[in-house]
Formats: structure tokens, sequence, C-alpha cells
């Protein structure tokens, strides 16, 4: 029989963990959510408000569809989450009969908020982590804090979380791509991943033995792995050891947002207070105190929380274990219970769109282009790949699902962002890495979009040439366009 008092520092470092990641993605809304989707942004919020019903998606900014107020939501978001981060060694001194109450309110308040931002994003907020900070966010709820054990029964819910992130990626490999099935994949994934950071280059040139193995650990990690998270200590634990270094290596070789960090927070409720303190090669900073046992009516809105997920998790569940498997998606307007999963196929070619101007009047075989660089793509092969993650270039990430189409008649946004930079926007100008006539105060008279296929140079061409990638040009996406021409070929974003 499992008592809460057993897992007071682990309720401590997971409510810590995660404090941290919402406020790195309610920094990541102060800062690209207008340019992206706020009133005049690449989606305009206009678009959501008409085009969804509150039911569907609910949002603050349904009824105040404004860059003030989304402003105001996102830094309301970032203080929030701040408090819960830095407050946290304060909590056993706040009285029991006031700090689980203050505490759910906090964690229900950046849960609402957050909410507001996932719904209103439209595809810029359309990854899985989005709704997998959601669903354990709106766990943290019923948690409680002080000196108050936790409810055991809401730990066993984040497990749950941490099975079907973990089982249901497993799953859709082994029914996606064949090169899953015959362990070829990992020869692909560091060279086409979305954002490459410094080490991807590096594993890309692993030999292909290490890369067979790694594939089959892949499928161990996530199929085999996840029904350890439920058997008693010390196996849970070292099931979720074995997911925190299986994630420890992706956040190494890879720029996945705070999808790995947040698995690795997950996992931290497969541990007891014990086995916490037994993994860690120094004493921790952090004593649990005499834990008070769990209030009753935590208690009983726990053992609540536990039918309702269980009642919502029947459509998940059935989708994971479906031929038809769907990845990532949310099975409520809440994001309460939803299904997950990651690189169910594998990419052979990198392409890669580069954004080009001149300040030329008229375009002639003489003409000379600027390129426009991003924080986190690969546009200058002599450009080491960066480390961006566990913040999340969202536009970046955009680019890389657009440069898979020859043409941006999908991703009706491109020729949106194409205007702004034609206009000279600050806003858009601010998720760049450079804008090559910012310095001089001018703005391109034209613009292009040439698409390129790239790849990591051999070890021998990058002693020789010291780049990174060698590219070739595949095609013109956008041809040249001016401000009245890409305004006529723009369709309205309604």
């Amino acid at each position: 029989m499992l008592h809460g008092e057993e897992f007071w520092l682990v309720r401590f470092l997971f409510q810590r963990g995660l404090a941290l990641l919402y406020l790195l993605a309610f920094l990541v809304a102060a800062f690209q959510f207008r340019p992206l989707a706020g009133e005049d942004g690449l989606l305009p919020l206009e678009r959501y408000v008409e085009g969804v019903s509150f039911r569907d998606r609910p949002s603050l900014f349904y009824y105040y569809p404004s860059d003030r107020v989304i402003g105001v939501a996102a830094w309301t978001g970032v203080a929030l989450a701040a408090l819960t981060l830095f407050a946290a060694p304060y909590w056993s001194v706040v009285p029991d009969a006031y700090a689980t109450p203050v505490s759910m309110v906090l964690w229900a308040a950046m849960w609402a908020l957050y909410l507001s931002f996932v719904n209103a994003g439209q595809v810029f907020y359309g990854y899985g982590w989005e709704s997998m900070l959601l669903e354990t966010g709106f766990l943290a709820i019923f948690l409680g804090a002080g000196s108050a054990a936790p409810p055991v029964v809401v730990l066993v819910l984040v497990q749950w979380v941490l099975f079907r992130n973990m089982f249901g990626a497993g799953l859709i490999k082994l029914r996606g791509d064949e090169c899953w099935r015959d362990l070829s994949c990992m020869d692909h994934h560091y060279e086409t991943q979305p954002i490459p950071n410094p080490a991807s280059w590096f594993a890309h040139h692993l030999p292909d033995r290490f890369h067979r193995v790694e594939t089959f650990g892949n499928h161990a990690v996530e199929l085999l792995i996840p029904f350890l998270y439920f058997a008693p200590q010390p196996w849970s634990s070292l099931a979720g050891a074995a997911t925190i270094g299986f994630m420890g290596w992706l956040m190494l070789t890879g720029n996945f947002a705070w999808l790995n960090a947040l698995t690795i927070v997950l996992a931290i409720a497969t541990f007891s207070d014990g086995a916490l303190e037994a993994a860690f090669p120094f004493p921790l900073p952090i004593a649990a105190p005499e834990a008070a046992p769990t209030p009753t009516y935590l208690q009983a809105l726990s053992i609540l929380l536990a039918v309702f997920v269980l009642a919502l998790s029947v459509r998940p569940a059935r989708n994971m274990l479906s031929r038809s498997q769907t990845m990532n998606t949310a099975f409520d307007p809440l994001h309460l219970v939803n299904t997950y999963g990651a690189f169910g196929s594998i990419t052979r070619d990198r392409y890669e769109i580069v954004i080009e101007g001149t300040t030329d009047e008229e375009i002639t075989e003489n003409t000379e282009w600027h390129e426009y660089r991003f924080k986190g793509k690969p546009t200058d092969p002599e450009r080491r790949p960066p480390q961006v993650a566990p913040y999340h270039l969202r536009l970046d990430w955009q680019l890389w699902f657009a440069a898979m189409s020859p043409s941006p008649r999908r991703h009706p946004w491109f020729l949106r962002l194409l205007e702004k930079v034609l206009e000279g926007d600050d806003a858009v100008r601010g998720l760049l890495a450079e804008d090559p006539f910012a310095d001089a105060g001018e703005t391109p008279e034209h613009v292009r979009a040439i698409r390129y296929r790239y790849r990591y140079t051999t070890p021998a061409e990058r002693a020789e040439t010291g780049r990174w990638w060698r590219r070739e040009r595949v095609g013109t996406y956008v041809s040249p366009v001016s401000s009245s021409e890409v305004r006529l070929r723009r369709r309205p974003l309604r």
C-alpha cells in the first residue's frame, strides 16, 4: 500500500520542473504569439475567432481578441510561473489550511491562461507538447502543497500521461515507416529532423552499427519499459531512469522544444522519495518535512479526477491501439486527455526554404539577392547548428513543414510572411536571426523564396571547407514578388 508521505520530494521536484516549463512556454508566448497569431499576425487572431466556436476551442482571446490582452495574459503567466517556481522553499512554512488552496489557484490559473494560447494559436500551436503541458498542468492542480502529502492517485495519473506519451510514440513507429522495422531510421533522422543542434552532425556520422543498436533501443524504451512505470519499486524508478536517460540523449542530439524536458519531468512521478535520494550522488538541497496527511477534500477530489480521466481515456486508448492510429491529437477542447506520438515516418531528404530580398526595382540577371537568416534553420552552410531547445522557435518549425511541399499552397501564412518581410515589419524581424536590410534602415523592393536540398558535409568535407552543410537548389518556392504583387497573390486569411 503506497502512502503519500513517500512522495513529498517527488511532488516538490515534479512541480518545480513543471513550473520552469510553464515559465518558458509563457515567455515564448510573450515574444512570439503576437507576430504569429495576434491581431496582425501571420495567421491573424480574427481567423481563429471567425473560424471556430468558443465551445470547440475555448480561449480568453475569443472574447478579447487584442494584442494588449495577449501581452497581459503572457506576462501574467510568466509572473505566476516564476512565483510558483521560486516560492517553493516557502510552502512548508505556510499553514496547510492555506497552502493547498493557494497552490490549486496558481496551477489552475496557469493552465487556463496557457489553454487560451494553445486554442487560439492555430497551426503555430499545433504540437503534441502543447497538449501534454496542458494535460500535465491540469493534474498538477490536484497535487497539493505545503507539508501535506500528495494524493498518490494523482501521481499514478501522471504516470498514465507518461505511458501514453512513450507507448504511443513506440506504436506509431512500428506501424509507420518501414525504416523503424529494419532499424535504419537513425541513418536519416539526425540530418532531417526539424532543427538540428550542435551535436546532430556528430551523431549522424556515428557508425551504422551504432544506429542499428540505438533504433532497437528506441523500441525497447518506448514499447517495453513503459509497462514498468506502474510496477513496485525499484522497478518503477528504474523504468523512469531509463526514460530520463533516453530523453537526455534526444536533448543532446536535437532541438525538440520542451518535449524531452517535459517527459523527464513526467518521469519523476515513477520514483519514490527514497529512490530519488538514492539516485542523487550528492545530498539534495531540500529535505522533506514531516509530512502531514493528505487533506480529506483533496483525497476526494483526486478520486473524482481519476474517474473523470478514466472516462476521457477511452477514446485516446482506442486510438493508440488502433491500426489507423493518429498522433498528437486532443479529444476534448480542454486538452485534458490526449494521444501522443512522434516521427512515425522519417524523411530521407532535408529541404529548406531560403528567403532572399533585393532593393532593385527591376529584376534582371544581374540582380543581387541577400538572404534572410532564421534563428534555428541551417540557412548558411557554414553556420554551426544552434542549440535552442527547450525554447521553441515556432516559425522555424513551421518552415520545416512548409519546405516539404514544392509550393506554399498548403501554407497560407507563408505569403503573409513575405508581405511582412517586404514591409520591414519590426515584429516579424524579431523572429529572424538576421534581416540583411535592417542595419541600413531599408526595406526590399522584391523578395523570393528558393527551395534547397541540404545534406551534412562528410568529415573530410568539413575539415577542408569548415562547412556543416552542402546544398543544391531544387526549385523556386515563390518567384520574385513586390509588395503589391504578393498582396494580389495572397488569399484573405479568413
